[in-house]
This record gives C-alpha cells, sequence and structure tokens, in this order.
C-alpha cells in the first residue's frame, strides 16, 4: 500500500559525509516520537515491505542500547545497533548506528520531528566518518528501503491514534 505522502519524501545530501531524509506525514508529532522510540511500534514499520523486524534491545534513554534484527523475505538475518546520544520528547533524538555486517562503520543519525498545522515535518541526518562510508550506504539500496519504511509509518498513524 503506497501512501499518499510518499510524494513529500525526499533524500538530500548537503555534504559529502551527509545523508538527509524528510518527510511530512498527516500525523501529530508525539505519535512520530513516539513510533521512533516505543518497542512495540518499531517491528511494524522498520523496515522495507516483505522484511519483518524484532527488537532485541531498546533502551531509550541516553547511553542506552537498541538493537534490531531484521529478517528477509529468504529467511536471512540482519542486525542493527546503536547507543542513543539524546533525546529531547517529541522534539529530536540522537543515536548511532551499526550494521553488524560491516562492524566498525558507525554513523550518528539525528531525527527531528516539527511540528506543521497538526502535521509533522521528519528530518532524519546521518552523519558518516567517511565519505566511502556514506557513498556504500546510498549504494546499498537504502532510499527505498527508507522510503518504504516511511510508507508503512504513514500507515500506522490510524491504528495509533
Amino acid at each position: 500500500m503506497a501512501d499518499k505522502n510518499s510524494a513529500t519524501f525526499k533524500l538530500t545530501t548537503p555534504s559529502d559525509r551527509e545523508i538527509v531524509l524528510t518527510r511530512v506525514f498527516e500525523a501529530p508529532r508525539r505519535l512520530l516520537f513516539k513510533a521512533y522510540t516505543d518497542p512495540d511500534f518499531i517491528p511494524q514499520w522498520w523496515g522495507p515491505r516483505g522484511f519483518t523486524t524484532s527488537v532485541d534491545k531498546m533502551r531509550v534513554t541516553p547511553g542506552g542500547v537498541w538493537r534490531f534484527v531484521q529478517r528477509r523475505p529468504d529467511g536471512n538475518d540482519y542486525a542493527f545497533n546503536g547507543v542513543y546520544r539524546g533525546i529531547v520528547p517529541p522534539d529530536w533524538l540522537a543515536y548511532t548506528f551499526e550494521f553488524e555486517s560491516m562492524p566498525g562503520h558507525l554513523l550518528l543519525e539525528t531525527v527531528t520531528f516539527e511540528d506543521q498545522d497538526g502535521k509533522t515535518k521528519v528530518t532524519a541526518n546521518a552523519l558518516f566518518d567517511t565519505v566511502k562510508d556514506r557513498d556504500g550506504m546510498l549504494n546499498s539500496g537504502m532510499e527505498k528501503g527508507a522510503a518504504e519504511s516511511w510508507d508503512r509509518l504513514a500507515e500506522l498513524f490510524p491504528i495509533m491514534a
């Protein structure tokens, strides 16, 4: 199911070590923040369609760790982890992100939630250690996966409300 707001999804590369994703959601900021910080909601939207995601760890406090395991339709598992660096509900959160199959390639992601007359603009800024890491992420198909994840996220709001 494609969301009517998917046209607002945008990927930019403002520097050689950054990827910035933005999208406007037809939902209040508190629900977007909750979807990002409640382990009951992560499996319902995090990852491309056809994949399943389980939350292995998720302690949403500065210094708290998270770990999600994604299962592809072919049965292969992929794990991702990080550490929360800062949380200001419902304005923003920041955390590290590491794909466990490529250890040592961390990025820092900061997600902001901006109220826009009952809608919410979400901006996810990923800062990579190197240009090579940023380009590797761009070439991995992450844009399609992120767009699908955010489509799935938009579909949650009638359920969450």
